[in-house]
């Protein structure tokens, strides 16, 4: 990680220490920022006491939290920094005297304005991956759970994503083939379903709402294991496309369960397994986090197949950033807040 970000998280981290009480955190944003930051209410709920939320920065601001206050950390995120209800969200709970913290890609945006402590991140593809959203998210995750939980895991944690940029090469070496192969098969299907569980469903939720309904135009769902069997399963058959996500931590009996019904009745079920990561040299404590992180560019690189079997680039919206859609919400936003 460069000295620019963990400086940055520092600050972040020291600002929360030196708060008397946290009694909540929210997690705010929209769209593929908000699916990113879902991995932190899991680590969250899962290695603290403090209770955590996950919400879209309209609804935050259209129907905030009656909780929000001093005591409460708010995380926000925009790739752009200039998404505006994700500002407006973070403007309102630093009025609220919120501590807030936000990650973002562009220095100086509005969002970065907005929040008491950026926090930047690198993107592109000569970049450390431990220098790119998912690393700097797990690195202010861990820094924040080793003052609100303490425990020894999380500096162990911490080392462990200075492995993400070799780690990821080999994922994608390791999925190449299936990948293309997949993208062959399916470059023509109308839908494709994802299914995960655990610190793993945002990522799934990312892959069918952003990579396949955003920037494919292929229609999906995100179906989370537990609930499979109460509802979606119903349209599982021979020719339906499913995107599966086995986990290595504590719910992949969900998943397995998912797997062992699902491939009775579709030929198309594509199961990445966790268990499948080369995960040999990753501390037993930080492996759940990296599977997930690393599970995140196995399926970037299956949709970056199928991208290019369907000469569809990932750049292209119909509607997005082609039309004007925000002004008549921006407006209500800043009316809302002035309320």
């Amino acid at each position: 990680m460069r000295d620019l970000h963990a400086s940055q998280i520092k600050a972040a981290v020291e600002a929360v220490k030196a708060r008397k009480e946290v009694n909540e955190v929210y997690f705010v944003a929209c769209g593929g920022s908000q699916a990113v930051l879902m991995a932190g209410q899991y680590m969250f709920d899962k290695e603290s006491s403090i209770p955590s939320h996950v919400y879209t920065a309209n609804e935050f601001v259209y129907d905030t939290p009656k909780r929000l206050n001093e005591n409460s950390v708010v995380i926000s995120c925009s790739h752009s920094g200039n998404t505006p209800e994700t500002v407006e969200a973070t403007k309102l709970a630093r009025s609220k005297g919120a501590l807030t913290i936000c990650l973002s890609n562009l220095e100086g945006s509005p969002l970065w304005e907005a929040a008491e402590y950026p926090v930047h991140y690198d993107w592109g593809k000569e970049v450390s991956d431990s220098d790119k959203n998912k690393g700097i998210l797990y690195g202010l995750l861990f820094s924040l759970l080793s003052v609100l939980a303490p425990d020894a895991k999380w500096d162990v944690c911490l080392k462990e994503l200075e492995k993400l940029t070799d780690l990821s090469a080999q994922a994608k070496a390791q999925y190449d083939a299936q990948a293309k192969a997949w993208a062959k098969r399916n470059k023509r299907e109308k839908t494709i379903y994802t299914i995960g569980s655990g610190i793993n469903y945002g990522e799934v939720y990312s892959t069918a709402m952003c990579w396949f309904m955003e920037m494919q135009w292929i229609n999906s769902g995100c179906i989370h294991s537990g609930e499979y069997f109460h509802g979606p399963f119903e349209v599982t058959d021979y020719d339906v496309p499913f995107m599966l996500v086995k986990s290595i931590g504590h719910t992949r009996h969900l998943d397995e369960r998912v797997e062992n019904f699902a491939k009775k009745f579709t030929e198309d079920l594509l199961v990445l397994d966790q268990k499948d990561l080369d995960l040999s040299t990753v501390a037993d404590e930080a492996k759940p986090y990296v599977a997930a992180i690393l599970t995140g560019v196995v399926i970037r690189h299956f949709v970056e197949a199928i991208a290019f079997e369907r000469g569809h680039s990932l750049d292209v919206r119909r509607y997005m950033w082609q039309m004007q859609y925000e002004e008549e919400n921006i407006c209500r936003l800043n009316w809302l807040f002035l309320m």
